[in-house]
């Protein structure tokens, strides 16, 4: 596979994984009166959506969708620098993309940054463990069971929603395209920074972890 078809792979799953946050983020807030009730709308449509988008560009690019993953393989060596800037790079731009297409689908101004306040140390903790756990699951299931990764990724996403102060952003690309929405899965910017900085420590630490309990398999 091209290079192209990666980078390609990488943008566009990625702004249809935040489309389908901040699309359906939108729809439960509108539909829903209970906030419990938004939220399970909010991680069921997430949830199905992770599962349809890491089957569509697994084959093609990996399906990574977040720089978290994507560093940690450049740290194990599965995936050269140069080529993991590029998937860096059009992770958040199209992450950007699909937080605007969101915006744009339900009538409002496709450009409007998040006043949502996600701020404080327990949010920042959330963080942390649920990219440490999606770390986990990406090394322990990638390199033992490999096929069911997009669901394994999917249920402990959905569950993470759940578990977390925070709900589970784990991914600095759509930490920073959910700047960009002023709606129910928005983040005001000034939160993004101290958000990717609790992921880069859990997925540090998830990588040097489970790469040590789950060595990848002799080739």
């Amino acid at each position: 596979m091209t290079v192209a078809r990666k980078l390609v792979a990488e943008g566009l799953g990625t702004a249809m994984l935040v489309a389908a946050v901040v699309g359906s983020g939108i729809m439960a807030q509108q539909l829903a009166r209970d906030p419990g009730v938004a939220l399970l709308a909010n991680t069921l449509a997430t949830g199905g959506a992770l599962i349809a988008i890491l089957l569509m560009f697994g084959p093609i690019s990996g399906a990574h969708l977040n720089p978290a993953v994507t560093v940690a393989m450049v740290v194990t060596r599965e995936l050269p620098p140069a080529v993991a800037a590029g998937y860096v790079v059009v992770q958040i731009v199209g992450g950007i993309a699909g937080a605007i297409a969101a915006n744009a689908m339900f009538d409002l101004a496709p450009v409007v940054m998040s006043t949502t306040v996600r701020a404080g140390v327990p949010k920042l903790l959330s963080e942390a463990i649920a990219t440490f756990g999606l770390l986990g699951v990406v090394f322990a299931v990638g390199r033992t069971r490999a096929a069911i990764t997009p669901f394994a990724v999917a249920a402990y996403i959905v569950a993470a929603y759940w578990f977390t102060a925070s709900t589970s952003f784990a991914n600095p690309a759509v930490t920073i395209a959910r700047a960009f929405t002023d709606t129910y899965a928005g983040i005001q910017p000034s939160d993004v920074s101290a958000f990717i900085g609790a992921q880069a420590i859990g997925a540090t630490v998830g990588t040097l972890v489970f790469t040590w309990l789950v060595p990848r398999p002799p080739t």
